[in-house]
């Protein structure tokens, strides 16, 4: 049986993918560690949300390294913020389902914890995507977005942590490759078609408006 040289270069396609997205795991987890972890993962996220979110929104797939160390510098101050924040509420809920006994104290941390992993989810590529500034806004959009979607953030939630168990007990050699990159490729594939669709429509108000002052002038 002979492959069509479509088939070959679909196979390509799919490798070069791949690769890229062990590539851009390597990064993250390199960059994370350079910040010292805390310092770290906000400009690693937001690096690797807007490259994810170019490439799969706009088919654009630029030079790995060297884009994906420019855009971890690119909002160095807010990425940072970012992160510090959601490590700090992250280490408070910690504590307080380590040392709280009452269950309803525990249930209301637990869904701060799932609100919180909601946010962590989507918020950097709410920073890479759109044009909302400052981190009350960000984090309200990003909560807007996966509650909005909430459908969709439960099954890409339950496909991660199912690929990732099947990848800790079948092959562990690529937890380390892939683990990180995961999440954010379930959360750019939920939002391809939402953020799509908000360019359009802010496109289409961009248009129209100029025609409204004509008309009203």
């Amino acid at each position: 049986m002979f492959f069509s040289f479509e088939s070959f270069a679909t196979l390509n396609r799919w490798l070069g993918g791949f690769w890229r997205l062990i590539l851009l795991n390597l990064l993250w987890t390199a960059v994370t560690l350079l910040g010292l972890g805390v310092l770290g993962v906000g400009p690693a996220s937001y690096a690797l949300a807007k490259y994810l979110d170019g490439w799969f929104r706009h088919g654009r797939t630029p030079p790995t390294v060297r884009t994906f160390l420019r855009d971890a510098r690119e909002r160095l101050g807010a990425s940072i913020g970012m992160g510090l924040v959601l490590s700090g509420v992250g280490v408070v809920i910690g504590v307080n389902l380590l040392s709280l006994d009452d269950w309803y104290l525990r249930a209301a941390n637990h869904l701060a914890l799932a609100v919180l992993l909601i946010i962590g989810a989507y918020v950097f590529f709410v920073m890479a995507a759109t044009e909302l500034r400052g981190l009350p806004r960000q984090i309200g959009g990003a909560l807007l977005l996966g509650v909005g979607s909430l459908h969709w953030t439960i099954i890409g939630a339950l496909a991660v942590a199912l690929a990732e168990v099947v990848m800790l007990r079948f092959a562990v050699a690529l937890f380390p490759l892939l683990g990180a990159v995961l999440p954010f490729l379930a959360v750019a594939l939920i939002l391809r078609p939402v953020l799509t669709d908000l360019d359009r429509s802010v496109e289409v108000e961009t248009e129209s408006q100029p025609l409204t002052e004509g008309h009203l002038a």
